[in-house]
């Protein structure tokens, strides 16, 4: 199957941005990008029908007018047109199982760094099998918080395996020829406070193990990409507020989804959830077993 970016086009400024950010990673990675506008209503068309009577005129106006912007930037860039005749959440998901990622717009409710996902894209970056990056119309704007220029941040859980994770936070940054922060993140126990403050050896001793399990983690990715600088951090802190406050200034965030959830537990953990609401850049939520 040939690699290819896929983006999810709605006729929004949200699908717009995430377009461009799709044709940007297309172009950086010398693949195909696919335009995708999903329309249950979608009809077989006479050949030289008048738009007055076309019933797709709509549904081709959305795609033709994204791959036109697109071509005045990279004129070179392999583009497909996918029109689909079925819902969105069943469109990207079929997409997203042929593509290298999923690209999809996400509105923000303000000019604060929050996401407003609807019932498909909230089910869409829960299930799909392949990476799904959400990127919104704002996210061109510096965050006052912003703590780095650039470079891609991944969250590390390390509570079980997560090569897909690490693969493709390693290989963003290599294509982007940028640094690669590697944040490791949790809450200090009830045992480490004390009457005055903090128990320091409690947390030393907490930083220690997870600075040993956290190189470990990274060691073989080091090998596999020798040229992605890794900057690793520990930080006795809340994973989600860690990983967002990370992100400020940033290129791109990488967040892990968990392929087996109990039953009747959200598709999407705390830190994935909090990383789609408060990231102030673009958020890739990489599933892994």
């Amino acid at each position: 199957m040939e690699p290819v970016v896929t983006v999810g086009l709605d006729g929004s400024a949200e699908s717009l941005a995430a377009a461009q950010w799709a044709a940007d990673e297309a172009h950086r990675r010398h693949i195909t990008l696919r335009l995708l506008h999903a329309w249950p209503l979608l009809s077989p068309t006479a050949a030289g029908a008048p738009p007055e009577r076309d019933q797709n005129y709509w549904a081709k106006r959305i795609v033709d007018d994204v791959q036109k912007q697109i071509r005045e930037r990279y004129p070179d860039l392999p583009i497909v047109e996918d029109l689909v005749s079925a819902d969105a959440a069943t469109a990207l998901l079929s997409a997203a199982t042929q593509s290298r990622m999923l690209v999809l717009g996400s509105r923000g409710l303000t000019p604060a760094e929050s996401f407003f996902l609807g019932d498909t894209s909230m089910e869409v970056v829960g299930l799909a099998e392949r990476p799904v990056v959400l990127v919104r119309t704002t996210m061109h704007e510096e965050p006052a918080t912003a703590t780095r220029e650039g470079g891609v941040v991944v969250g590390i859980s390390l509570h079980g395996p997560c090569d897909s994770l690490l693969e493709f936070a390693f290989d963003a940054a290599a294509v982007r020829g940028v640094p690669l922060y590697a944040v490791h993140a949790t809450a200090l126990p009830v045992q480490a406070y004390v009457p005055w403050g903090v128990d320091a050896d409690v947390t030393k001793e907490i930083t220690e193990d997870a600075e040993k399990r956290l190189s470990e983690a990274l060691r073989p990715w080091r090998e596999e990409f020798p040229d992605v600088r890794v900057v690793d951090s520990i930080q006795l802190v809340s994973p989600a507020r860690a990983v967002v406050r990370a992100a400020a200034g940033s290129d791109l965030l990488v967040i892990g989804r968990r392929r087996q959830r109990p039953a009747l537990a959200p598709h999407l953990g705390n830190v994935a959830h909090a990383a789609a609401h408060h990231s102030a850049c673009p958020l890739a939520v990489v599933p892994h077993d």
